[in-house]
């Protein structure tokens, strides 16, 4: 993987970019100031790299864009140019770029992650962006009520969650859905690389006479609270807030309310549904079925073989990350699980590191495997829950997803719910479609702000008449 890693929808940047010298002439006096552009070439596909420098009083800043992943402004922990030698780290880094300062308008290297060596030139100046276009997104005026709404969270020290509910023309009392975000800091319209898919769900539901409520997450945008210190289970709140507002909303029928969550919303509606059983239906957009560690190897592998990562090096990632995992699995409050995970990272990083550099990239790392979120993530059985819905399910998944790989993942939702007698239950792949529900070509995350295509207009189709023979 390059540069970005989704899982659910998690993004973690994690980069140490070094220039070193290749020269001895004396340059110090040169002024490297301004923005950098080089394009990596990948298996199958080019990334952009944007590099920020800018010379100040005490020193060099800088910070960093990766604009085909919509990434910006991540910050360098540490500038320092002494000519041709040019150093930038990013803290939690897992990336290097060794190159020489040529002159004016070039630095030429070598770029490398997980063993992948690639040559990169950087060139003075900065890319011509253009909008990417995004043809689905709706556009007013709109044939239904749009209404900003607030909501409480008696469970989360009653923060106010900010949302749009969306009221279809007709007599009232209407059917309604909730649509759940996926992993991360998500607005209402869970956007992603200019992509607003929840916008485009809602908009077709509502046209076809069902009710929805989207809301920003926790902590994000319009919304109160703190997201950061979250996991699944508190999120799961959030949306039991979301379906208690509705039900006393006059125009929506409090009989026909259910729950529409992608990735790891595809988690919380069956939480939610299994402790709720007056939720009429829920439907789950590339729903995770396994526990979460197998998730992730299972990404991890998916989205490496994608990538083109040599199958021995991928073998031996996967080594690495199982045990990672399983430490985490089998610890609560563990005091020596930090020791334990540095000594599997350290001796997992790369050789070109030195001692305390790969002392330093592992506490970074460890810092995000031990929060709050990833250990609950890490340890999390859908199934569990699954075990207890009995209202109908539909769960749908792209074949071309590689972060919740569609075959093994509908096999265990359906599983589950077949286990305790749940027969109302629709499992449906789509070929070529990705996590986004997007037709693409190879699946991995750097294409979703490539393809115009926000939402299949197939599967919200299928949604759509699933749901109205549903209610």
């Amino acid at each position: 993987m390059i540069l970005l890693q989704k899982f659910s929808a998690h993004l973690f940047l994690l980069i140490v970019i070094a220039f070193s010298s290749l020269s001895c002439l004396n340059l110090q006096a040169q002024d490297i100031s301004g923005s950098w552009t080089g394009t990596l070439e990948l298996p199958g596909m080019e990334l952009t790299l944007v590099f920020h420098l800018n010379k100040t009083d005490d020193g060099w800043t800088g910070t960093m864009d990766s604009p085909d992943q919509h990434a910006t402004g991540i910050p360098a922990s540490t500038v320092t140019f002494e000519a041709p030698e040019l150093r930038i780290e990013i803290q939690n880094g897992l990336i290097e770029f060794e190159g020489e300062w040529k002159d004016d308008d070039s630095i030429e290297g070598t770029f490398r992650q997980s063993g992948m060596s690639f040559p990169l030139q950087l060139k003075k100046g900065a890319p011509e962006t253009a909008s990417p276009s995004r043809p689905q997104t709706p556009e007013p005026p709109f044939p239904y009520e749009n209404e900003e709404v607030r909501f409480i969270n008696p469970k989360a020290n009653n923060i106010s969650l900010a949302g749009t509910l969306t009221l279809p023309q007709g007599d009232a009392p209407h059917p309604a859905a909730i649509l759940i975000t996926g992993s991360g800091p998500q607005d209402r319209d869970e956007t992603l690389f200019d992509h607003k898919p929840f916008f485009v769900i809602s908009d077709y539901l509502t046209r076809k006479g069902i009710a929805v409520l989207r809301f920003d997450d926790r902590g994000t945008a319009e919304s109160e609270g703190e997201f950061d210190s979250g996991t699944t289970a508190d999120f799961a709140t959030d949306v039991e807030a979301a379906v208690t507002y509705l039900r006393k909303r006059k125009e929506i029928d409090p009989a026909r309310i259910g729950l529409i969550g992608h990735s790891e919303g595809g988690i919380i509606a069956p939480m939610v549904a299994a402790e709720d059983p007056r939720i009429a239906f829920i439907i789950l957009l590339a729903g995770p079925g396994v526990p979460g560690a197998d998730i992730l190897l299972m990404q991890n592998e998916a989205l490496g073989r994608a990538s083109g990562i040599p199958e021995d090096q991928l073998k031996q990632l996967q080594k690495t990350n199982r045990k990672i995992y399983e430490q985490i699995t089998s610890s609560d409050h563990d005091d020596d699980i930090e020791q334990r995970l540095i000594k599997i990272l350290t001796s997992a990083s790369s050789d070109d590191l030195s001692e305390q550099d790969r002392r330093n990239q592992a506490e970074a790392q460890i810092q995000q495997l031990l929060s709050p979120w990833m250990r609950y993530f890490l340890k999390n059985d859908p199934a569990d829950y699954l075990k207890n819905v009995h209202c109908p399910v539909l769960a749908l998944n792209g074949e071309k997803d590689l972060q919740v790989p569609a075959r093994q993942n509908l096999n265990a939702i359906k599983k589950a719910l077949n286990e305790t007698g749940n027969n109302q239950v629709t499992i449906r792949s789509y070929e070529g479609l990705n996590h986004l529900f997007q037709e693409a070509e190879t699946g991995l995350p750097i294409e979703y702000g490539q393809i115009e295509m926000t939402f299949s207009p197939e599967v919200l189709e299928d949604m759509a008449e699933w749901m109205l023979k549903v209610l």
